[in-house]
């Protein structure tokens, strides 16, 4: 039967509507659609010290001028379904530029969030624009694609505009399936710009994301003012290998903290934060509790009125007052994502304590890496025992803990960590008849491993980990 032309019309836009609403496993013909590049041309190369950390979070920061004080570029703000090569605005960062390269939505993408940047043959994403100001470190996350071989790929850094490129740094090996950090220790003061170009491996393909720049301005240098900036809110590592596929450990993370979160119980298994005089300022105490949404359409949102009258605060994980620069960082900690259920007098006496003794040992000039949460089930409130609140939405815990790794104000913080480090670990029960002394509470990090499961500092050589996180601090010295 001939079909008249608006018919013709009418099949073909249902086609291509049909193919833009599939997710990126049902759209086969990109895989084979035939945009394959020449190589990237190199013409030098620069050696740094390049170091590789297994399972490693994203770094985020809560940066302003992008382009002077560096980013964080997730691939989270555009679509690009085709390997063709072109230049597109990431609202993050700035203008990129893609050959066999696109950003990747399908399950089988290894990211953080919904999107990852995806490598193919030869291809390569670069940065359209200069720092200006020159960057200290790089950071970027890799993993295998679905179930492809292994793929090798290659920092690369142009000084003239994008008009010849040279690699920096080892080549990088991806060999797995979990997305791993490399990190670059650039050290560069020339105005400059960089990328990833892949070298090997033919038609297997890789994940990159987070592609982080940190600059002297933003977590690498003193600021003139011998702080060690801000830093990553996961330096030492993801303690549970929170994802995004798991809805009881689900990872979640904000300029001002990183979690992981827990959509059963309603409240965050941990947060993990920075802090030091750079995170601290003169703003107050916003109290605008407020639900979290970008949480999953389909996870529980917690509100802010759900522990009325159940005799429990909405107790912080990440302190309101670790967060004063601006009104917005403070505001941002009130997301219900960073609160559980804890009795009033653990929150206002020993947990308050020790959050006032870290903010006093930042003045004395030291910078602090954080996690805290929460484990079990039970806590009793001023209004007596509670296994859970708003008809079995939120769980009670049965106990509140934190550790807190201290080092002078600096860099390179991770191979600065020694044996004589100090870390303070409690463990403090959630009820009424807690002490007001939180020393009373102190534990091994050890301890708090064994009870949640977690691995709090795994970028730290075994040695030095075993033997820090067995220690119990002394009362006396803290």
């Amino acid at each position: 039967m001939k079909l008249f032309s608006p018919f013709k019309n009418l099949i073909y836009l249902l086609s291509l509507s049909l193919l833009l609403s599939c997710n990126d496993d049902e759209i086969i013909i990109q895989e084979n659609e035939n945009t394959i590049s020449e190589p990237l041309k190199i013409s030098g190369s620069i050696m740094v010290n390049t170091k590789f950390y297994d399972n490693q979070g994203p770094h985020e920061h809560n940066y302003t001028s992008r382009r002077v004080t560096g980013f964080t570029e997730g691939f989270e703000s555009k679509s690009k379904f085709f390997y063709n090569t072109t230049t597109i605005d990431l609202n993050q960062s700035g203008n990129w530029s893609f050959s066999d390269g696109k950003i990747g939505t399908s399950s089988r993408d290894r990211k953080f969030g919904t999107r990852a940047a995806r490598l193919r043959e030869t291809g390569y994403i670069l940065m359209a624009f200069n720092m200006e100001n020159g960057v200290k470190t790089i950071r970027i996350r890799h993993a295998k694609y679905g179930n492809d071989n292994n793929s090798s790929w290659q920092l690369v850094a142009s000084y003239d505009n994008g008009d010849s490129w040279i690699t920096v740094g080892e080549t990088v090996n991806t060999t797995s399936t979990t997305l791993n950090t490399v990190s670059f220790e650039v050290n560069e003061d020339r105005s400059v710009r960089y990328g990833v170009s892949k070298i090997s491996g033919s038609s297997n393909r890789i994940n990159i994301d987070n592609f982080e720049i940190v600059t002297d301005a933003n977590g690498g240098g003193n600021n003139g003012n011998d702080n060690a900036g801000r830093d990553s809110n996961l330096t030492f590592g993801n303690p549970s290998n929170a994802n995004t596929t798991d809805p009881n450990n689900y990872f979640l993370f904000k300029p001002e903290f990183t979690l992981s979160y827990n959509n059963e119980n309603g409240t965050p298994n941990w947060v993990s934060w920075h802090l030091n005089a750079d995170w601290l300022g003169s703003r107050g105490r916003c109290n605008c509790f407020q639900q979290d949404n970008s949480l999953p359409s389909n996870f529980k949102r917690i509100g802010d009125n759900e522990y009325r009258s159940s005799g429990f605060h909405r107790g912080h994980i990440c302190p309101s007052a670790d967060r004063t620069v601006t009104g917005q960082e403070n505001a941002n900690t009130f997301f219900m994502t960073n609160m559980a259920p804890q009795a009033p007098r653990n929150n206002t006496r020993p947990w308050v304590g020790l959050e006032r003794h870290l903010r006093s040992l930042v003045n004395n000039g030291n910078e602090i890496h954080i996690i805290a949460g929460i484990i079990g089930t039970g806590g009793s409130g001023s209004r007596g025992y509670r296994e859970n609140l708003s008809n079995g939405r939120i769980n009670v815990p049965g106990s509140f803990w934190k550790v807190a790794l201290i080092l002078p104000n600096g860099t390179d913080d991770i191979n600065r960590v020694t044996t004589n480090t100090q870390i303070i670990a409690v463990n403090i029960p959630n009820n009424q008849n807690v002490s007001s002394n939180w020393r009373q509470y102190l534990t091994s990090v050890d301890t708090i491993e064994n009870l949640t499961g977690y691995d709090f500092f795994e970028n730290i050589p075994d040695t030095i980990e075993n033997i820090i996180e067995s220690n119990i601090s002394s009362r006396s010295s803290i």
